[in-house]
């Protein structure tokens, strides 16, 4: 009998740890779009979530990697309520003055394997605390290289550096248009589909799935901030660049049929202006959701030296701001997630420990508003405040980033400190940590 019982017992417990294995499998499945809304374990997926671009850098073993550091930035993030990454996955070496170096690829085709082991580990971590990413593959802007050093490497030719627009050499519209010449150039644009097929078809070396297939990513963005250009040459350019949207999604989708995608869009700020470029940009069939982006002192709204006499009307108009893109998505029958926004601290600071009353109250008003709007039933689901530095800080008096400089949440063209939410700015974790409770609530009252 004794034999028999032993059998059974063995039995028992083998099927046990196979239908644990197969349970543990289903809870960490993919999050999808059913309609308006996202859902994760049968349940609508809200989210409060922050971008963090240099996630894998600090991961990585390399001369930029502080994996202590990631390790307790995440669990920080994760105490705050912060679920919801938005990472850079993708930078390409350049010449650009304020690129970040080093890159994930140095050349066309040659990969930096320190920084692409750098995002496995984060990918990993972040897996382990039930934190979801969004990766970002390219780059509009000239913080990362991007698309501006695709067409300077198929073109080999010279980049105009916005950021020599002071000394007269460019102009942001020269660079503008430059870069926007990306859409149509099919040399540029299959380097960037073979960076795309290498990263999805990389093997995680610390979960062993291929990126293509791992439930911790969300969703893959396009571009951060892609633009179809600028004034006329902008408007005549909306065809290719939906063109390029749709054909780039349709790859992705083709390699990682159970991830998201969206474009990583400003919205209607990145389109001129022109509603027809968001609704178009967004209408494919391989675009999941809408993504926008609103940043309230660049676009003019708010002056940081006079936040008593600006705070209303930036209020008013994030507001308008963010119901027009709640009105697309929900004109397209898609979800949308404010991908960025941010505020500096009061009067232009950049030292930790200053005030943050104005960003205090902005944070609050758009979270709050989206919040309602996610109870009422509407289709936004999210945002990712920019962004989460925690205990980085600068290290220079002029606050720029040099190479081999800790990270914050500021890239390099801008003053470090500019837009960080530190660890140490407990008002604002404490905002953060308020509505993403907040959010978690709206899920259940729209069952």
């Amino acid at each position: 009998m004794r034999t028999k019982h032993s059998l059974i017992m063995m039995v028992v417990m083998v099927l046990a740890l196979f239908f644990s294995s197969c349970w543990g499998e289903e809870e960490q499945p993919f999050i999808t779009v059913d309609g308006t809304a996202f859902m994760l374990n049968g349940e609508q997926y809200c989210f409060m979530g922050t971008n963090f671009w240099y996630g894998a850098y600090i991961g990585a073993q390399g001369e930029t990697g502080d994996r202590d550091r990631l390790l307790r930035e995440l669990d920080r993030m994760k105490k705050a309520g912060i679920t919801n990454l938005r990472v850079l996955a993708a930078s390409e070496q350049s010449s650009l003055i304020y690129s970040v170096s080093p890159a994930f690829q140095t050349a066309p085709g040659v990969y930096n394997d320190t920084l692409l082991d750098g995002l496995d580990f984060l990918i990993s971590e972040m897996k382990k605390r039930d934190m979801h990413a969004v990766l970002f593959l390219n780059n509009f802007w000239q913080w990362s290289g991007g698309m501006a050093q695709y067409l300077s490497w198929v073109n080999n030719e010279e980049i105009p550096d916005p950021d020599l627009a002071a000394e007269g050499e460019f102009s942001w519209d020269e660079f503008i248009n430059y870069v926007s010449s990306f859409y149509t150039n099919e040399r540029a644009v299959q380097k960037y589909y073979d960076y795309i097929r290498m990263l999805l078809n990389r093997e995680n070396r610390y979960t062993g799935l291929k990126y293509s297939e791992e439930p911790a990513i969300m969703a893959w963005e396009l571009a951060n901030e892609p633009r179809p250009g600028t004034g006329q040459r902008g408007f005549d350019n909306i065809p290719a660049y939906v063109d390029w949207v749709n054909g780039t999604a349709a790859l992705i989708k083709s390699l990682a049929p159970n991830q998201l995608v969206t474009t990583g869009s400003e919205g209607e700020m990145g389109c001129m202006g022109e509603p027809i470029c968001v609704l178009e940009s967004h209408a494919g069939e391989h675009i999941d959701y809408i993504s926008f982006h609103m940043w309230a002192k660049n676009w003019g709204w708010f002056d940081t030296h006079d936040i008593e006499g600006t705070m209303g009307q930036t209020l008013r108009n994030a507001e308008k701001y963010i119901e027009r893109h709640i009105n697309y998505a929900s004109s397209l029958g898609k979800p949308v997630v404010l991908g960025e926004f941010g505020m500096d601290r009061d009067h232009g600071s950049f030292l930790q420990g200053t005030a943050v009353t104005a960003r205090d109250i902005y944070f609050e008003f758009v979270f709050d508003l989206i919040y309602q709007h996610a109870k009422n039933g509407a289709s936004v689901a999210g945002s990712n405040f920019w962004g989460w530095a925690g205990e980085g800080r600068s290290m220079n008096e002029d606050f720029w980033w040099r190479t081999g400089d800790p990270f914050v949440a500021d890239p390099p063209q801008e003053h470090q400190g500019l837009n960080s939410v530190y660890d140490t700015d407990l008002s604002t974790v404490g905002i953060i940590k308020k509505y993403s409770d907040a959010m978690q609530e709206a899920v259940g009252s729209v069952k």
